[in-house]
């Protein structure tokens, strides 16, 4: 007889970024913002009314995607809202990766496409970043199943202009194509400009890293009416309350403080570009940083060992045991103080 166990969905799982809990730790792993979320975010949440938790929340999600709608200039119909990005990514590839035809995207990309499409059962393919790490568009050309990449890229911090972009969805007027912002808000032009003008474009992003609410997991999409209510349909067809209460209220709070966010970002585009020239001055080599963090290679230091000896320290990064990027370390932009912590470990390390 058949057991339950031969009937067990079996995937390579995604491997998140170590969470680690010490007294002075520096933690540059997981690309999280420095930065408290804004001060009408930690004012509301003092002030919470914690009766209303026994109520359900609403299913339409109607605070937040109304805030989104009026910050992003577009119709409340044009927005759907997740537990972070990664719901919403995982209920995009259900409701529209469909056909028997291949999904495509980037061979270093988001570590989380591949465990998806094999969870849900979707073809796929990667294509091959260039050599400095830039997606071919002409790879994308080809008939397939949809389109999905991350701008900028994760884990390289590379981005792809709106030209670019453009010439994939033209490229792919029959197949929906997704771009993943998670990190758009520390450099480059969103694609959310195209939106109007592409039936097959969703744009995704992120509260985790230019709004700071990493904790309360929210994300959302952008895209065309008909878009969003195929997502919002197979979202009711399992659980209409993907969305708590108090992520509802304090999402929808971070984003009324436009000049808090932009000047969040602008202190970590500043540390950024002062980090980069400290780490070119000790002989890193990395292409130019459009997210927050820097993904470095050295030609005389072994990547792993480098991570190992700061993670002694209580100083951590991310390290990829991948093909291509296996003697590269990924390092997230903290406050000035951080870095410079980190920055003097290498000094003497290098010694």
């Amino acid at each position: 007889m058949s057991s339950w166990r031969d009937y067990v969905r079996r995937v390579t799982p995604y491997t998140p970024g170590e969470q680690p809990n010490e007294p002075e730790m520096i933690k540059l792993n997981t690309n999280e913002n420095p930065y408290p979320p804004a001060p009408g975010v930690l004012k509301l949440a003092e002030h919470m009314e914690t009766d209303k938790l026994r109520l359900y929340p609403d299913p339409t999600s109607n605070v937040l995607t109304k805030a989104l709608s009026e910050f992003y200039g577009v119709e409340q119909s044009q927005v759907f809202v997740g537990v972070g990005s990664d719901d919403v990514l995982a209920m995009a590839f259900q409701t529209f990766f469909n056909s028997d035809k291949p999904v495509l995207f980037p061979d270093i990309t988001y570590s989380f496409y591949p465990v998806w499409a094999e969870a849900f059962k979707i073809p796929y393919e990667t294509k091959a970043l260039d050599e400095n790490f830039h997606i071919r568009k002409e790879d994308y050309y080809g008939e397939n199943g949809g389109v999905i990449f991350p701008n900028p890229n994760a884990p390289t911090s590379v981005l792809e202009g709106l030209a670019f972009i453009k010439d994939i969805l033209e490229h792919n007027r029959n197949s929906l194509v997704i771009v993943d912002e998670a990190y758009i808000d520390f450099g480059g032009e969103s694609a959310l400009s195209l939106v109007s003008e592409y039936d097959n474009l969703l744009v995704v992003q992120t509260f985790s890293k230019s709004r700071s609410m990493a904790g309360m997991r929210i994300g959302f999409a952008i895209g065309q009416p008909e878009l969003i209510k195929a997502l919002n349909d197979f979202k009711y067809s399992f659980n209409s309350y993907t969305m708590n209460q108090t992520s509802l209220l304090l999402g929808a709070e971070a984003v009324k403080d436009r000049a808090y966010f932009e000047e969040s970002i602008a202190k970590i585009i500043k540390t950024r570009t002062w980090a980069a020239e400290e780490l070119k001055k000790l002989g890193f080599e990395f292409n130019e940083p459009w997210a927050n963090f820097i993904f470095v290679t050295h030609p005389k230091y072994s990547a792993k060992k480098l991570f190992e000896a700061l993670r002694e320290e209580k100083i951590y990064v991310r390290y990829f045991s991948l093909p291509r990027i296996d003697n590269y370390l990924r390092i997230t932009v903290g406050t000035d103080e951080e870095m410079e912590k980190l920055l003097h470990f290498l000094k003497e390390y290098m010694k």
